[in-house]
This record gives C-alpha cells, sequence and structure tokens, in this order.
C-alpha cells in the first residue's frame, strides 16, 4: 500500500484517483498508526516552505516518518514543496528541513530569467533524466509541470537524477538511496506523471 501523506497540503485526490485507476493500492494517511502500514510514502507539498512544515510538524506523523524513512528505509517520494521539505534548509524560511537528504532549497536568481518568463517557473519544461533511473524507467522525452521560485541543491551531485532548465540547469529530480523526489508535479503531468508514479510503485 502507498501512504499519501495528507497534513492539509497537496493535492491528495489526484495522486488517489491515478493509483485506483491503475490498479495501485493507496491510503490517504492522517496519523502514524495509519502510515506505519505502508509500504512506500509519497510526502506531496504546495504554498511556502515554513508553512508546510509547521503543517507536517504539527501532523503528529513527524517521528513515524522519520522512523518509516530513516530507520526501515521504505521509499518516499517528495513532490514540489514536499521534496524541497525534505533537505536541510530553504532560502523561503526560517524553519529546518526534514534533513533526509543533503541539499538545500534556493530562490532562482530573477537577473538570468531576462529571456524567460518571470517568476515563478510555471508550466511544462522538458525533463533530462539520468541513464537507466528506476523512477524514469520507459519514458522517453519527458515532459512535466512545474510551479515555483525555489530549486533543490543537492550537495552530492550524484544525488540528481533528472534535470531542467530555467534560467540555469537545475535538479528536477533527486534520490538519495531510499529518498526520492520530484519539483515537477507528475499528478498534472499525464501519462509522463502517470508513468513515473507507475515506476514509484514497482521501485
Amino acid at each position: 500500500m502507498i501512504a499519501l501523506v495528507d497534513y492539509g497540503l497537496g493535492n491528495i485526490q489526484a495522486f488517489a484517483n491515478i493509483y485506483r485507476s491503475i490498479g495501485i493500492a493507496v491510503q490517504a494517511v492522517k496519523t502514524a498508526e495509519e502510515l506505519n502500514r505502508a509500504d512506500k510514502i509519497i510526502l506531496p507539498g504546495v504554498g511556502a516552505f515554513d508553512w508546510a512544515m509547521t503543517r507536517l510538524n504539527e501532523s503528529g506523523m513527524r517521528e513515524a516518518l522519520d522512523e518509516q524513512v530513516l530507520h526501515n528505509k521504505k521509499a518516499v517520494l517528495g513532490i514540489c514543496v514536499g521534496m524541497q521539505m525534505m533537505t536541510r534548509r530553504s532560502d523561503e524560511g526560517d524553519l529546518p528541513g526534514l534533513g533526509w537528504i543533503d541539499a538545500e532549497v534556493l530562490r532562482f536568481d530573477a537577473a538570468l530569467l531576462k529571456d524567460r518568463t518571470h517568476l515563478p517557473h510555471m508550466g511544462w519544461n522538458d525533463v533530462q533524466p539520468t541513464p537507466e533511473n528506476a523512477l524514469f524507467r520507459g519514458l522517453e522525452s519527458p515532459r512535466y509541470y512545474f510551479l515555483h521560485s525555489y530549486y533543490v541543491a543537492p550537495s552530492n551531485e550524484s544525488d540528481v537524477i533528472a534535470t531542467a532548465d530555467y534560467g540555469i540547469t537545475f535538479a528536477a529530480a533527486v534520490q538519495s538511496a531510499n529518498v526520492f523526489g520530484t519539483q515537477f508535479h507528475p499528478e498534472k503531468s499525464h501519462r509522463w506523471g502517470i508513468g513515473l508514479l507507475k515506476n514509484f510503485a514497482e521501485i
């Protein structure tokens, strides 16, 4: 069963609809007990970093998440701000992140966007996965939907499993052991998003 961490942020229903449409068991979870029964975990997120961290910290699931991800090594997929929350810190706020991946969250330099649209980076963009990563298996020339003004900058380049360009080349997806993250929204990305969510379920 895939657990969708329901702490009040993120389009939980969209993920649930996709997984149910392809016959994969999924459940929105709001308690530590429910979370502990999961095989894999998805951590969605929207909005500001500190607000998302505050909601998660107050949800009663923070300790259970750390236990399942860090000690039981269950695969977890962070989406958008959910991916950013898995880092150490963010330019967008003052609260510490979950620290599951050695990375920080930086704001795009608007001076580099003179030939592009302004912030936020919003809409469809090509994504270049690293070869043979399981999250992108079978997905040729993938395009995904983005909505963000901040990006994840891992300390280890090997943690970057896909890139995109918006003034600079940035991490569109990351992986550190059992911790995965996408800056884009697979639940809004049609067949490429469905394929990625299916791949995550099969990892």
